[in-house]
């Protein structure tokens, strides 16, 4: 695990470099990217760094047990022993997760749409449910949410809506709600008091980015027609 750490930190050093460079700062495209990764790599380094403490704190601690020759000086260590090795496996895991490698998708914004699936206008209500959801988790998360289209139900809701998220990790984080959503409840349409399963669909897609093109005049061919006939 430190030599996972020590590998990060040079990484991180290099990266410190890079994007305090004019030509990298002129570059945003190049920039923004490396500042993402920047922040990632910070992320891994505080968890090294408190890594890399509970280790030194492991060592201390076994020194003044190995010692022995206070015991008062013993008991507080073997305390500190056990609470630091206590730490060590769920800190170890948090870095293992932390250094997978990530979608590049993950850090960009999203588009999301809900359609009303199975269920009639049930379904249609339970559409505009996850719509507010989402709009309250966006609002919870400090991202912009805007509405791009949408297509409302006869009996309220929406049977079909589209809406762009941006913010930090939008992607990343709102990718795991695509899918099929279902519901069982007594709809608000319903006068027996049954009980129905509705549906929505929910796709969720990484913003494109924008790119420039570097169009050569030499490759392009103009015509020009005139018409032959009347009008």
């Amino acid at each position: 695990m430190i030599e996972k750490i020590q590998i990060v930190k040079q990484r991180f050093d290099e990266v410190n470099d890079l994007i305090i460079q004019p030509e990298i700062i002129a570059d945003q495209k190049r920039y923004i990217k490396l500042n993402k990764e920047y922040k990632d790599l910070r992320a891994v380094m505080e968890k090294g760094e408190v890594y890399e403490t509970l280790l030194n704190n492991i060592a201390e601690a076994e020194e003044i047990i190995a010692d022995g020759s206070d015991e008062e000086m013993v008991e507080m260590a073997k305390m500190e022993l056990d609470e630091a090795r206590a730490k060590i496996p769920e800190l170890e895991e948090e870095i293992r997760f932390m250094l997978i490698p990530r979608d590049p998708d993950d850090g960009k914004d999203a588009v999301v749409e809900i359609r009303a699936g199975t269920g009639g206008d049930e379904a249609s209500i339970f559409a505009g449910d996850l719509y507010r959801m989402y709009t309250k988790y966006c609002e919870s998360k400090g991202w912009k949410l805007s509405l791009v289209d949408f297509n409302e139900g006869t009996s309220g809701g929406f049977k079909e809506i589209i809406f762009e998220v941006s913010g930090e990790e939008v992607y990343g984080t709102l990718k795991f709600e695509a899918g099929v959503h279902r519901v069982q409840r007594v709809p608000q349409t319903e006068t027996q008091g049954r009980v129905h399963t509705s549906a929505a669909t929910v796709m969720v897609l990484p913003e494109a980015e924008e790119f420039d093109v570097d169009l050569d005049m030499q490759d392009v061919r103009i015509e020009r027609t005139t018409s032959t006939g009347p009008g």
